[in-house]
């Protein structure tokens, strides 16, 4: 399980570290795709796999659907994590999430997401102070 925030700062050529904890349980190559909120999703190739599954399963005949499929698989790209843990952000998708020097990576379960440091601790703010909200309406669905 993918857990936990950490800073990190992007080099001169696109390139962050993961957290060695990270590294462990996502292998040698990762799949970087467009997030949500304005980050980047970063799966292992079998989550990767998984995820892209589901999207495959629903109906090509509405429109969303085809539209967020373009959107996440279209978007995606698979690049080699090196001998330094260190994995290269595509211009396209560092543009899109608008990140900056200082990124944040975020492990949620099955992927990781990075995330532009000033947007993180603006959006999690945010989180933070609806917390009890959000978590009456998991309560509410059986979550909590």
């Amino acid at each position: 399980m993918l857990i936990g925030e950490y800073l990190h700062t992007v080099d001169e050529k696109n390139r962050v570290s993961l957290p060695i904890k990270f590294r462990k349980e996502m292998g040698q190559s990762v799949v970087i795709a467009p997030g949500l909120d304005s980050c980047l999703f970063v799966f292992a190739p079998n989550e990767w796999q998984a995820f892209s599954e589901k999207l495959a399963l629903a109906s090509v005949g509405q429109a969303d659907t085809r539209s967020f499929n373009r959107y996440m698989l279209g978007g995606a790209h698979e690049v080699e994590v090196d001998a330094s843990g260190r994995i290269l952000i595509p211009d396209i998708l560092k543009v899109k999430a608008g990140l900056g020097k200082t990124i944040a990576v975020v492990g949620v379960q099955s992927r990781v997401e990075l995330w532009d440091s000033a947007t993180w601790n603006t959006y999690k703010k945010g989180v933070e102070e609806q917390a009890d909200q959000l978590a009456e309406k998991l309560g509410n669905v059986g979550v909590l």
